[in-house]
């Protein structure tokens, strides 16, 4: 089932490019609008930064040294982790042939430089309210799993659940990004924040309870464990 994303959630947006005043222009605007930006100037560095915190959405230009924007996306698309990222494509290549490449890489969207700011804004709203519906309602729902984030709440079969503010949190980020893999260092990041030191073995101590919370009365487990790569909120039994 898919999640509902709520205003109260700020997007972590990695663009990138490697015009550093594009760059620039980019993180001022997006940010000016309320997403948190993430840079990348080479395919490399892309790859490195999203493995250490997957991005809500890329953006990603298609001329990149060491590694192009179309190998990118590919690479993206073909790992289980990262398979379902939005991507928008950034690119002079404006011809019809190039954008039908770019979207059958797995690229969201396309947007031709030079490109209007809020326009850019605007497409990368659309494309998360098209695939990250959780970003802009007041509730998160998944499996017989429903969050409320106005009243702090959350219910699962209608039976009220009692969450520590960690697991709720934990809770929250999971259900938001329904069905991806998550490693512990990454669940450190989104949970705790990156200005905390604990040990990756926080996150286990944490997820038991969550499970043992939610679990309560024999119901049916919707955490996944990925053996050697974390966790996952998965339907599949």
């Amino acid at each position: 089932m898919t999640p509902a994303v709520t205003p109260y959630v700020t997007p972590y947006v990695l663009v990138v490019d490697d015009e550093a005043d594009l760059l620039t222009l980019v993180r001022y605007n997006l940010e000016r609008d309320g997403f948190e930006v993430g840079e990348a100037m080479d395919g490399e560095e892309a790859m490195l930064m999203i493995a250490e915190r997957c991005p809500d959405l890329v953006l990603l230009d298609w001329m990149l040294p060491r590694l192009s924007g179309i190998e990118i996306c590919r690479r993206i698309r073909r790992s289980a982790a990262t398979q379902s990222l939005p991507i928008i494509m950034l690119t002079a290549r404006g011809e019809e042939s190039d954008r039908v490449r770019g979207l059958d890489c797995g690229a969201d969207d396309y947007i031709v430089k030079p490109f209007s700011p809020s326009e850019l804004a605007a497409r990368m709203r659309a494309v998360l309210r098209r695939l990250r519906p959780a970003f802009e309602a007041e509730t998160i729902e998944f499996a017989d799993v429903t969050m409320d984030l106005a009243e702090y709440r959350v219910t699962r079969d209608g039976e009220a659940v009692r969450l520590a503010p960690t697991e709720f949190r934990l809770l929250r980020h999971f259900m938001e990004h329904p069905g991806r893999v998550f490693s512990r260092e990454q669940l450190l990041d989104a949970v705790w924040g990156r200005e905390i030191y604990l040990e990756p073995r926080t996150v286990d101590v944490h997820v038991r309870r969550l499970r043992r919370t939610l679990n309560a009365g024999g119901r049916r487990d919707i955490i996944r464990t990925v053996r050697a790569a974390g966790y996952a909120l998965d339907q599949q039994p």
